[in-house]
Parts: C-alpha cells; sequence; structure tokens
C-alpha cells in the first residue's frame, strides 16, 4: 500500500559523493577580478556615451540651447554639457526632468529597448493520452508546464533518472509516485520536490483526472536521459 503524503512538501536527495572543486592562485583570481573591472568600465563609458549623444540630438532637433534647456529643467549648463559629453552618470533625477522639458516618457529618452508581448501562448501537445501544456517560453533557467492524465491503476509505472531538479504540485485527483524505493500517494493540494538523480516516475492511480503542475530546471528540461533498469543504455525522453 502506497504511504499518502500530507498536504505539504516532500524533498529527497540522493547520498552523492561531492565534487572536489579546482583550486586558483590568489594572482590568478585577482587578475580575472580586474579583467572584468575594465570590461566593465569600457561597458559602461560606451553606454553613457551613446546616451549623451542621444540626449544632444535630442535638444538640437527641438532647436534649443544649452541654457534654454537648463532654464527650464534646472539643470546647470556644465552638468547638461557633461551629461551629453557621456561625462557625467546619468541618474534618474537628471532624466526625469528631461523627460518632461522634451515631452517624451523616460523609455523613449533613452531609448531602452522594447520589452516584447510577454503573454505566453501555448501549444497543447497528446502523447499517450497524457496532455501536455508548455507554460514557459523555454528561454529562462526554469521551464514549466501542465500535465493531464488519465485514470490508468493498471499501468506500469517507468522510472526515469537525469541532471536536475523536478517540482510538482497535484491542483486535482490523486498521484503515485515511485520515488528509488518509495511508493507514495501524493494527494490534491500537496507538492514533492526531488533530486531527479534519484529514480523517479508517477502515474494516475484514479479514479479521477490528474492535474498537475510541474517545475524543472534547465537540465531537468532535457528531459529523461537514461531509462533505469535497461542495462544504463541512454534513451531519449
Amino acid at each position: 500500500m502506497p504511504a499518502t503524503v500530507p498536504v505539504g512538501c516532500v524533498k529527497s536527495q540522493p547520498d552523492l559523493p561531492s565534487r572536489q572543486q579546482p583550486t586558483q592562485t590568489t594572482t590568478t583570481t585577482n587578475s580575472d577580478a580586474r579583467a572584468r573591472t575594465r570590461r566593465g568600465l569600457v561597458e559602461r563609458d560606451t553606454e553613457f556615451t551613446r546616451l549623451g549623444s542621444r540626449l544632444r540630438s535630442i535638444r538640437e532637433s527641438r532647436h534649443l540651447t544649452l541654457a534654454t534647456v537648463s532654464e527650464a529643467s534646472g539643470i546647470s549648463i556644465s552638468t547638461l554639457s557633461r551629461l551629453e559629453s557621456g561625462s557625467r552618470r546619468p541618474h534618474l533625477d537628471l532624466l526625469l526632468p528631461l523627460a518632461r522639458v522634451y515631452r517624451l516618457t523616460l523609455d523613449d529618452l533613452v531609448d531602452a529597448p522594447a520589452l516584447g508581448d510577454p503573454r505566453i501562448r501555448p501549444r497543447p501537445r497528446v502523447r499517450e493520452g497524457v496532455v501536455t501544456v508548455p507554460l514557459s517560453g523555454g528561454d529562462g533557467p526554469w521551464e514549466a508546464f501542465k500535465q493531464v492524465h488519465p485514470p490508468a491503476p493498471d499501468a506500469d509505472i517507468r522510472q526515469w533518472v537525469h541532471q536536475g531538479w523536478d517540482w510538482i504540485y497535484v491542483i486535482s485527483g490523486r498521484m503515485r509516485l515511485l520515488l528509488a524505493d518509495d511508493d507514495l500517494m501524493v494527494e490534491a493540494g500537496a507538492a514533492v520536490e526531488f533530486d531527479t538523480r534519484v529514480p523517479h516516475g508517477f502515474s494516475n492511480p484514479g479514479p479521477g483526472v490528474l492535474e498537475v503542475l510541474c517545475l524543472f530546471n534547465a537540465a531537468g528540461a532535457r528531459l529523461h536521459t537514461r531509462a533505469v533498469g535497461e542495462d544504463d543504455r541512454l534513451v531519449s525522453g
């Protein structure tokens, strides 16, 4: 009889050998840090110069002098000149008055890139009666999807192993989870979280439809890479 999991979260992690991290000398570390700092300063100066040129172009396109903009914005002429030359950090308290003077949004003033449409338009797919609905764009560090499983009380549960972590929340129905040697029954409203290097698999024991919400990281997004019990052969998920 499978053990019942109460509403909450189950965590499991195998006892795996720790990986010894390679050592680096202090000299190499300091050199890398200085190189990163130099790259950051160059990128910053380039961005300041680009923004300064844009501010100058906006002012000149409106046939305004530095003195006119200074009087309208309350920003000194010397500060405006340094902003346009890229030698002054463009703080928000300087950009907001300029946006009002030029009657532009802040995004238009600094030529911020468009964010694009954040809405996800999932395309459900069906495989062996299981409906999978992707809920993320696939570009981030985590993938999200919803699955709907029909009742399959007699189905054999195949266990898988792959890198990463899985997080599963049961929206409705019941989920039978095999996690290594543990046989668990997860009820609606409960969540489980586990290292996917542990052999795992789940099914819907019925009697109703099982709906789950799943999250996995970039490694887990590659899905199943090694089947348990098949001579450790690599298989595609």
